[in-house]
């Protein structure tokens, strides 16, 4: 009945999350309102775990990237699972100092990162840098010089292949910002830099290759990609990269029509190719890590709206009204993103109406557009499924609305993680 398995419905007919009752959620916090179930988390952590142990023992490591849900109470559960993290800003870096997260398993992320937040990473002794172009490169090494530090380094590479994606989320392909290009000698020159500049410890590549993919062949393909090139690396310069970090973008249910491979497909099958190849071309097996984002919290949240009015236009289209909108989940007006409703104190009633969900920004605003959704009426609460990745790290406060709280269930119980702005807090800064 449901995307995800931390969603029921109870005795009264309502949606329930991680066994508690949204509506009583939404009558104790009030909505908009994110809801993130903390069992569901973990558990997709420690999925992502067992099967990088299975397929490479010691040499495999589960990086979480922390842009899709970042919180210091995200990096101190992170912290209890055993993964490491990645930033991609002095502000995410700085959420994780703050939660006491270890900062020898961060890894520092961003194809513009400033002299401030590298001289920040390198303070803070974070265990990678992810170098995207040369200029980060040079400046690196400079600051870590000045500093009389060693910067651990990976150089983020394109191996140049095209996903079935969004074409906004495609990081991998020729024409992007990120990296250094393998295909035109680029990448190959950085590395030549690399070894050359002082204060730098190349470890070894990066790559990511886009977001949301749904198969495991574009995958297989990054890494064969990315292999290929660290044994061009050995012939051409005597060097064998020790990491390889081949990101994440693993892609996940939103809603039925999604078909999504399970977590431990991906791995095994690039896992499977990966040593072959480290096989045929005589390389030692490298540390392997992925960097999953959305797969650990998406199904993991829901948010949490009132209905309020519901707009007959005849032989047009029905609109439900609610009080959130694009500044608590741009992703629609983005990307045109599909997600799952259901009406939480009808949850058990069939889906019997075609509308189109519309929040009250000023602009046209839709969350979904010719959505199923059972009748609702004014007061009605409506929840949006599969809203625990990029929904609370991208909003903002277009038209001054505040940024909703973040609240987390465990074992039948609610706390708040992330207080609700006031309207105090958006006139905080003003002169």
């Amino acid at each position: 009945m449901f995307i995800s398995k931390n969603l029921g419905v109870n005795e009264l007919g309502n949606l329930t999350i991680g066994g508690v009752d949204a509506s009583l959620l939404a009558k104790e916090y009030g909505t908009p309102l994110y809801v993130m179930d903390e069992a569901l988390f973990r558990d997709n952590c420690r999925r992502y775990k067992r099967a990088m142990e299975l397929d490479y023992g010691r040499k495999g490591i589960v990086c979480y990237a922390s842009k899709a849900f970042c919180c210091k109470e995200v990096f101190k559960i992170l912290k209890e699972e055993g993964l490491w993290a990645d930033v991609a800003s002095g502000g995410e870096l700085y959420t994780a100092v703050s939660a006491g997260f270890p900062m020898g398993k961060i890894v520092f992320h961003g194809c513009c990162k400033t002299a401030d937040e590298l001289t920040m990473a390198l303070k803070n002794k974070v265990g990678r840098i992810v170098v995207d172009n040369f200029s980060e490169l040079s400046a690196l090494s400079e600051i870590a010089v000045e500093m009389d530090v060693s910067a651990d380094i990976m150089l983020r590479i394109k191996p140049c292949v095209e996903v079935h994606t969004h074409e906004l989320v495609q990081t991998g392909n020729i024409d992007s910002k990120f990296g250094f290009a393998a295909q035109t000698g680029e990448a190959l020159e950085a590395v030549r830099l690399a070894l050359l500049l002082r204060n730098i410890n190349l470890k070894g590549f990066h790559c990511h290759i886009g977001s949301q993919i749904l198969d495991t062949d574009s995958f297989v393909k990054a890494a064969e990609a990315m292999l290929l090139f660290i044994s061009e690396v050995k012939e051409q310069l005597s060097f064998e990269a020790g990491e390889l970090n081949l990101g994440g973008g693993f892609g996940i249910k939103y809603t039925e029509e999604d078909k999504a491979p399970e977590y431990e497909l991906y791995i095994n099958d690039v896992s499977a190719r990966i040593k072959k190849l480290c096989a045929d071309k005589g390389l030692s097996l490298p540390l392997i890590m992925i960097e999953p984002g959305r797969s650990i919290p998406a199904h993991s949240g829901i948010t949490l709206y009132t209905a309020g009015e519901v707009k007959v236009i005849p032989e047009v289209r029905t609109y439900v009204m609610v009080d959130g909108g694009l500044t608590d989940n741009p992703r629609y007006s983005m990307y045109k993103a599909k997600y799952e409703f259901i009406a939480v104190n009808k949850a058990s009633e069939p889906k019997s109406e075609i509308v189109s969900i519309a929040g009250k920004c000023c602009e046209k605003d839709p969350l979904g557009e010719g959505v199923k959704l059972q009748p609702v009426e004014s007061g009605d609460i409506i929840a949006v499924l599969a809203t625990g990745a990029f929904n609370y790290s991208m909003s903002s406060n277009y038209n001054r609305f505040p940024r909703p709280p973040v609240v987390m269930v465990r074992n039948g119980k609610a706390r708040i993680i992330v207080k609700g702005e006031t309207y105090e807090d958006m006139i905080r800064n003003d002169l």
